[in-house]
């Protein structure tokens, strides 16, 4: 019988990623008992692998991949499967000095054709010479590749009758490139944000040491991708840097039995977990049909959030459902970060939980200051503080001009650090609009700081302009699949799209019912709630379930749906005619 590897490595002392590469410190983690756990999607252990032996595999891997002829620096594909070989083979790619890019799953791609291209995308803009994945994406794989100057392409097993490199492994420096991360935005053009040694191991320290306080006896559960900055970083990489055991779970079987996830939680004892609020959202929804009985969540002490904007009453719902199963609502660690940072840069004080900030909106859209909601405000918003910036790093936020603003200003994002990315993979051009000169990143994100923590209003890219309001598009999103019974979490896209003399806001639904008259009640509805709460004019095209697209990372792609409509080729089953607002 299999035993998961111990939360605990006693004579092992914690060190908090304080060594000079990711190799360096699978070594020293090799020392102790701890390790990765791989679980089937109905929580069945599949693997067990202690650092330990994953050091010895990794080594011997390393060295066939040098005896086929790959050298220092080159790129290696890896589709980023929630299992064994995936890790292998990226730690792998460490010892021998290779550059490992981790590639998503099909699940949020339309279908075969669709992944095969965006795969083939991300081997030219990295320039692999390399790729590896799963025998189940075997034939895809090979469609992939086709007509690339890849010296070898397939599963690991390819390597077993390749004579292993038999000199010294190749020495990593601080700034050597560690890995490359794809945006999960970045699909027509996939960009790999370059992820050096020293940046790695920075931003590991400083969340292990101060963001999240890991020691001895934490034990970190996750479904989240290896193919995500969350998944890989934040559930791969940090843990084993600290030395600490984690417990996974298949990204694709998540939506299935997302309980699994608590159930593992409670079994093992995990002390932290992180994930997107869908995932909180699905949940909950779950659990209301299904039984959770069993399920302790008190060994939970950091239920992190983070990958999209924070839906403050999705994790109170959380919060109220499983308190019968131990869960601490202070648990909870909004936090915030990006790829391009390695993975973060603010979280929360332990214990402080989900703090609020409820907002006048008109305030906010017309002056653009975050003014506490009076309780005659008209409309209101509510926001969650993500904590405070890491050590060594600096945050700010700007105006249109550049100019850092006092708290309680809404602007764009800017940050500071040793975290930070080296660029964009062979892209000098799209490195330099965002990354400038002094080092500060330009995050694209908007926000405010209150008490020195950062508040996330949205994405500039996303900002909505109507008659010189700032509308933010989720806002709108989050009311219509609040308030219309027929809607759920993720049924609505919102954007605005040029008409010639001025920007239309436009809302892709979701429509599950076939009756026209049900259609166009809900298209109705929907205009209506838009009107009355927002005094906007908004045109409702209703469309299929599962029409609108999501990144990899499993969010809404606002600018995939934009374009899709743009180009006709959003499927649509009707078009509201939109009403008069009234004024605002």
């Amino acid at each position: 019988m299999t035993f998961p590897t111990p939360s605990h490595h006693p004579g092992l002392p914690t060190r908090h990623a304080d060594f000079l590469s990711v190799a360096d410190a699978l070594d020293y983690a090799a020392q102790g008992p701890t390790g990765y756990n791989f679980y089937s999607g109905k929580g069945i252990l599949s693997e067990a692998l202690p650092y330990a032996t994953l050091r010895e595999q990794a080594i011997d891997l390393a060295r066939r991949l040098l005896g086929m002829g790959l050298e220092p620096g080159d790129r290696v594909g890896l589709i980023a499967e929630s299992d064994g070989d995936f890790v292998r083979a990226f730690f792998a790619c460490q010892y021998a000095r290779l550059v490992p890019a981790p590639m998503p799953l099909p699940s949020a791609f339309g279908g075969k054709d669709t992944y095969i291209a965006h795969i083939r995308r991300m081997l030219e803009s990295c320039g692999a010479t390399a790729a590896f994945g799963p025998a189940m994406l075997n034939d895809w794989l090979a469609q992939s590749v086709e007509g690339l100057d890849l010296k070898i392409s397939g599963t690991l097993a390819l390597l077993d009758d390749v004579a292993p490199f038999a000199g010294d492994l190749p020495v990593q420096s601080a700034d050597s490139i560690s890995y490359l991360q794809f945006s999960s935005g970045s699909t027509r053009f996939p960009m790999g944000v370059a992820v050096t040694q020293r940046a790695f191991l920075s931003n590991a320290a400083h969340v292990g040491r101060t963001g999240l306080a890991i020691d001895d006896g934490d034990r970190c559960i996750s479904w989240l991708p290896f193919y995500h900055d969350m998944g890989l970083v934040g559930f791969l990489l940090i843990p084993m840097a600290c030395q600490v055991s984690v417990d996974t779970l298949p990204t694709r079987e998540f939506a299935r039995r997302p309980l699994m996830w608590l159930d593992l939680i409670s079994r093992n004892r995990g002390t932290i977990s992180y994930s997107p609020s869908f995932g909180y959202e699905l949940c909950a929804r779950r659990a209301e049909t299904l039984s959770t009985e069993g399920i302790d969540l008190s060994s939970w002490r950091s239920a992190g959030i983070g990958g999209d904007m924070i839906r403050p009453h999705v994790l109170a719902n959380f919060a109220a459902r499983f308190a019968a199963n131990g869960f601490d609502a202070h648990a909870f660690v909004p936090s915030y970060g990006m790829a391009e940072a390695t993975l973060a840069l603010n979280f929360t004080p332990k214990g402080q939980g989900v703090r609020h900030d409820v907002v006048d909106s008109i305030l906010l859209e017309k002056e653009h200051r975050a003014v506490p909601a009076a309780p005659s405000a008209e409309r209101s918003r509510t926001f969650v503080l993500c904590g405070h910036i890491l050590p060594d790093h600096t945050i700010e936020v700007r105006d249109g001009a550049g100019q850092p603003q006092p708290q309680r200003h809404v602007g764009r994002i800017f940050v500071r650090g040793p975290s930070l990315m080296s660029g964009y993979f062979d892209a000098p051009e799209e490195t330099a609009r965002v990354l400038d000169g002094d080092g500060w990143l330009d995050t694209g994100d908007l926000g405010y700081l209150l008490d020195d923590q950062i508040v996330l209003t949205g994405r500039a890219k996303d900002l909505i302009i109507v008659n010189g309001r700032n509308l933010w598009p989720q806002d709108l999103e989050w009311t219509a699949e609040a308030e219309i019974a027929a809607l759920r979490s993720g049924d609505v896209a919102v954007f605005s799209v040029d008409s010639g003399d001025e920007e239309e806001v436009v809302a892709l639904v979701q429509c599950r019912s076939q009756d026209q008259a049900t259609r166009d009640a809900l298209a109705g509805e929907i205009g209506q709630v838009f009107r009355s709460r927002y005094g906007v004019l908004v045109r409702v095209v209703l469309v299929p379930p599962h029409s609108l697209p999501q990144t990899t990372s499993g969010k809404l792609s606002r600018s995939r749906a934009k374009a899709l409509y743009q180009a006709g080729d959003m499927p649509i089953l009707g078009v509201s005619a939109p009403v008069e607002p009234v004024p605002a």
